[in-house]
């Protein structure tokens, strides 16, 4: 798939969720949904059949690997033609929800195909242990001005769907997770504004031959009147690989979702990715190369962070360069990463409607033992803040071999607040500029460049009182540190650490530094890669 393909799935998938701006619904206000379009409750003289779980859809992936992929279906003409207005002009109509049998807090609305999803999946609602596949029926939505000549097949299926739950008011449905297009799903904790996506799967992540591995078919538990959790079933199936996925979703301020997935591949799988987050840099305060907005800043996430196997914490602010840039962290059993959005200053950004401020940072656990592998960052060049270009994974060091099926399970956690992750202190600004002399009258190095990072919380304020015992490391590759010092920045109860590099012209240079006192380590580890540009 090509750079230009990507970005147009990628923004299509963004264009989806912009439907969840759609005003909630009163709880108390929605109906029982009735009639055309609900699965159908089994007659009760009906046989015991066996419950249906997790090991059903691994054996449904298990018999689908043993076959050739099958290609996307076309979707009618009159589908396939939608544009972007037109398509999300169709709407779910809200007293239609399913899942609201037996008092259940959950609800959901299906997403019609059409568009850049063109692919229909099978949704299915699991009732006492019995699957069901919900049909597709036209008064299941509002078409707003939208008009076919001829009735849409009965048979059609869904893009996706969504769920809802009182997340931020008891009277309210919110919307909670969203599962459309590809192996795609964003989900959402209180107060939270869509940003960021997840994925099931990625192979090949940033290569011309990136593919897209699907969620072909869903099921998905029916709640209990008093459910504080949701289960969802999802059939994944690619060219190289199938796999059988089960959600487990808890609302809550900050919402929890555990995975637990096999894989079964189809043929080697040399780059995959597992636990994979897509996101949105366009511009920060330690990016300026577009700056011709009001807002200053335009981010759904503005730094990878990774907790490695050794107990270090590290902060990788994001960029949006001229050139696609790949960065890895070399790991064994990694313990965590995520991308995060730690700018939570309305003032940054001005954005009234989209809330910068608001997007949620995702943040992946690891179940078990991973292995060895890499946390990969990918970072594509964007001129404007509608494409997804940022992208992070775990890859695997042994790659998928057929015959071979992998098991692997995390926990993704949707927050606002990564305060409570690690104890120490953090990055809370990257600033670049060119270096001034030091009063000393020092000279300044041709070509050097000064990178100015503020590090704030933890025990930073306890060490504002005898700042002389607190000392920065810095370190580089492919290039020399030139001078590096620090000074207490009372406005963050922190400190603003000063490093001057000097790098040959057209080299990659990877910085490092954190802040220590005596012989601990007070803050997690800033890392930058600069590349200086070439003279002349």
């Amino acid at each position: 798939m090509t750079t230009t393909d990507r970005r147009r799935v990628l923004g299509g998938l963004s264009a989806a969720l912009c439907l969840s701006a759609a005003p909630s619904v009163l709880l108390a206000q929605q109906p029982q949904p009735q009639g055309q379009g609900q699965p159908q409750t089994p007659p009760q003289n009906a046989a015991p059949q066996p419950r249906f779980g997790f090991e059903d859809v691994q054996r449904r992936a298990r018999e689908i690997a043993a076959v050739p992929y099958e290609p996307i279906a076309a979707l009618p003409e009159a589908l396939a033609k939608l544009d972007y207005d037109s398509w999300r002009d169709i709407r779910f109509r809200p007293d239609r929800a399913l899942l609201a049998q037996n008092g259940s807090p959950f609800r959901m609305q299906m997403f019609h195909p059409g568009f850049l999803f063109t692919r229909p999946v099978t949704v299915n609602v699991v009732r006492d242990g019995v699957p069901t596949p919900v049909p597709y029926a036209a008064n299941l939505f509002d078409y707003g001005k939208v008009r076919f000549d001829k009735p849409l097949p009965v048979n059609l299926g869904f893009a996706g769907f969504r769920l809802h739950y009182p997340l931020n008011d008891p009277r309210v449905l919110d919307e909670l997770i969203s599962f459309i297009g590809a192996s795609y799903f964003r989900v959402l904790g209180r107060g939270q504004r869509y940003g960021l996506s997840a994925r099931g799967l990625s192979i090949g992540a940033g290569t011309v031959s990136e593919e897209f591995p699907v969620f072909r078919e869903f099921w998905v538990e029916a709640p209990r009147a008093d459910a504080e959790r949701v289960i969802v079933h999802a059939l994944l199936d690619s060219p190289s690989v199938t796999g059988a996925y089960r959600f487990t979703i808890y609302p809550d301020h900050d919402t929890v979702v555990d995975v637990a997935a096999t894989l079964y591949p189809r043929r080697p799988v040399e780059k995959l990715g597992l636990a994979p987050l897509t996101s949105m840099f366009f511009t920060g305060e330690n990016d300026r190369r577009f700056f011709d907005d009001f807002r200053t800043e335009l981010h759904d996430s503005d730094g990878l962070m990774v907790h490695s196997s050794s107990g270090e914490w590290i902060w990788r602010p994001l960029r949006n360069p001229k050139q696609q840039a790949v960065s890895s962290f070399v790991e064994r059993n990694i313990r965590g990463f995520g991308l995060m959005q730690r700018d939570r200053t309305f003032e940054h950004y001005q954005d009234l409607d989209l809330a910068y401020e608001l997007r949620p940072s995702y943040w992946i656990e690891p179940q078990g033992d991973w292995g060895e592998g890499v946390v990969e960052l990918i970072e594509m060049p964007t001129t404007d803040e509608t494409n997804d270009n940022i992208v992070a994974l775990w890859a695997p060091k042994t790659p998928l071999e057929p015959g071979r099926e992998f098991s692997f399970g995390y926990k993704l956690i949707a927050m606002l607040d990564s305060g409570d992750l690690h104890p120490g202190g953090r990055v809370i600004n990257t600033y670049q500029a060119k270096p001034k002399a030091l009063g000393s009258g020092e000279p300044v190095t041709d070509g050097a460049r000064r990178f100015i990072v503020d590090f704030a919380g933890g025990d930073l304020e306890y060490h504002l009182k005898q700042p002389e015992k607190v000392e920065i490391v810095p370190s580089i590759a492919y290039g020399r540190i030139d001078r590096a010092f620090i000074v207490p920045n009372p406005k963050t109860e922190g400190f603003r650490a000063f490093i001057d590099v000097v790098v040959e012209p057209g080299q990659l240079a990877e910085m490092r530094a954190f802040l220590k006192s005596g012989g601990k380590a007070l803050t997690e580890t800033w890392s930058y890669p600069w590349r200086s540009e070439a003279q002349g």
